[in-house]
């Protein structure tokens, strides 16, 4: 039986993030006008999957995406689910919280935005905020961490029993690869408004978010919730490989229409 794409790609417990492995391209035809047009089909069966998954209301999907400034997290909204119609997709996107927000569990705000019966939802950024950007700034210690990655699992294990299949991408770029990025948008000024100074913040402490992503993906890859390393220096690679799981995924589902309503046979306009 041939392996699964997802299987490729799938982190475990000894996974490491190393800039190394940011710019493998297994996926690619070697061509890249080939891999986009490959990208593009994947995105219109996403988006003919997606009508039956939300006429039939019965499952839900979570779709993460996390990564450092300029990784793709926008980039991959755009064109992984470019075809999909609007009325059965929401993106949510976390920044930092706000007063109400903090005054409630960190995970009070996440568990509003999960998708409802028959909907995708994309989380850019997501709780995982919670174990990264804190851990890095020493805002939590690792007896506190470790407590999270706990509740976190617990969290995700509650969406799996109750119908959503998550999927956990990590977009994963080299500093390298960012430096670029970054530079890019302060020398062409349509780019400019992408920037902003804490994008300097999060380079100093590369090494550091290195780190706790690594920890982060070994203790909560789970089998009900895994963590997916998607390496991005290639756009269109990344796109390629995570357009692949998301459509394996859907058409693993065994989706259908519900059945006819035998009822509006009667039924003539005149």
């Amino acid at each position: 039986m041939p392996q699964k794409i997802a299987e490729q790609f799938v982190a475990d417990s000894k996974v490491k993030i190393e800039d190394s492995s940011a710019s493998d391209k297994p996926l690619s035809s070697g061509n890249k006008e080939q891999d986009k047009a490959e990208v593009s089909r994947l995105a219109a069966a996403i988006s003919e999957q997606q009508q039956m998954f939300y006429a039939s209301r019965e499952r839900k999907l979570l779709v993460i995406l996390q990564g450092m400034d300029t990784s793709g997290k926008d980039g991959t909204v755009n064109e992984v689910f470019a075809r999909v119609n609007p009325q059965g997709i929401r993106i949510a996107n976390f920044k930092a919280p706000t007063a109400v927000e903090l005054a409630h569990d960190y995970l009070w705000r996440v568990h509003q935005q999960v998708p409802e019966a028959g909907e995708i939802t994309v989380f850019n950024r997501s709780h995982y905020e919670d174990v990264l950007i804190t851990r890095v700034h020493d805002w939590i210690d690792d007896k506190e961490c470790k407590r999270r990655y706990a509740q976190i699992n617990d969290f995700e294990r509650l969406l799996s029993e109750t119908g959503t299949t998550i999927l956990k991408f990590f977009l994963h770029i080299s500093k390298d690869e960012q430096k670029e990025r970054l530079q890019s948008r302060i020398d062409e000024p349509h780019k400019n408004w992408k920037f902003e100074i804490e994008d300097l913040e999060g380079r100093k402490n590369w090494d550091s978010y290195q780190q706790v992503y690594q920890n982060a993906l070994r203790a909560t890859s789970t089998e009900h919730a895994p963590w997916y390393v998607v390496p991005a220096d290639s756009k269109t690679h990344r796109n390629l490989v995570i357009a692949s799981i998301v459509l394996e995924t859907l058409e693993s589902l065994k989706l259908k229409f519900p059945d006819p309503k035998p009822e509006l046979k009667k039924i003539k306009f005149d």
